[in-house]
C-alpha cells in the first residue's frame, strides 16, 4: 500500500519530520512551457513588450518564487537555497518559451517543490506580461525532470 508522507495515522495533514534525516546535497530540475502565437514570441524576444523585459522579469519572479515556496505550499519546509537558476529558451516549434529551473541546497529535504514553483511562477509572469497581446497563451507540461540527493538518490523523468 502506498503511504502518503504528509498524512498522519489518522489521515490528518502534517509537516513531515525531517530532523533525523542526513544533510546531503540536494538538486532538482523542473520545466514548463508557455505556448503562444509566433507574433507574441517575436514581440517578447524583441524586448518591445509594453510591460517591459518579459524574460528578465519572469526569471526574477521564478527565483523569488523558489525562495518563498514554503509560504505558498502549506507543508513545505523553509529551506536555505544555495542556487536557483532559470533558463527561458525560445522554441519556434511550439511556438513559445520553454522554462527550466535548477534549484540546489544542502539539507534534510529535497527541492523539487522549489523548482516546480519557480517554473510555475515564471510561466505565469510571462503570461501576465504578454496577455494584452495574446490571451490565448497556454501554460503546459510543468513537470519535474530530475532530482538528486537524499535517501532516494537520483531520479530522472523518462523522455
Amino acid at each position: 500500500m502506498v503511504h502518503l508522507t504528509h498524512l498522519d495515522a489518522q489521515g490528518n495533514a502534517h509537516m513531515v519530520d525531517v530532523s533525523e534525516k542526513a544533510i546531503t546535497a540536494r538538486e532538482a530540475v523542473a520545466e514548463g512551457c508557455v505556448l503562444m502565437a509566433a507574433e507574441t514570441l517575436s514581440l517578447i524576444l524583441s524586448g518591445n513588450a509594453k510591460k517591459g523585459d518579459v524574460l528578465g522579469v519572469s526569471r526574477i519572479a521564478g527565483i523569488m518564487a523558489a525562495k518563498r515556496t514554503h509560504e505558498l505550499i502549506p507543508l513545505c519546509h523553509p529551506l536555505m537555497l544555495s542556487k536557483v537558476e532559470l533558463e527561458l529558451e525560445p522554441d519556434e516549434a511550439l511556438p513559445g518559451l520553454r522554462v527550466t529551473a535548477r534549484v540546489k541546497t544542502s539539507g534534510q529535504t529535497g527541492v523539487e517543490m522549489e523548482a516546480l514553483t519557480a517554473v510555475s511562477v515564471a510561466c505565469l509572469t510571462i503570461y501576465d506580461m504578454a496577455k494584452a497581446v495574446d490571451r490565448g497563451m497556454r501554460i503546459e507540461a510543468i513537470r519535474l525532470l530530475e532530482k538528486a540527493g537524499g535517501r532516494s538518490g537520483h531520479w530522472q523523468a523518462q523522455a
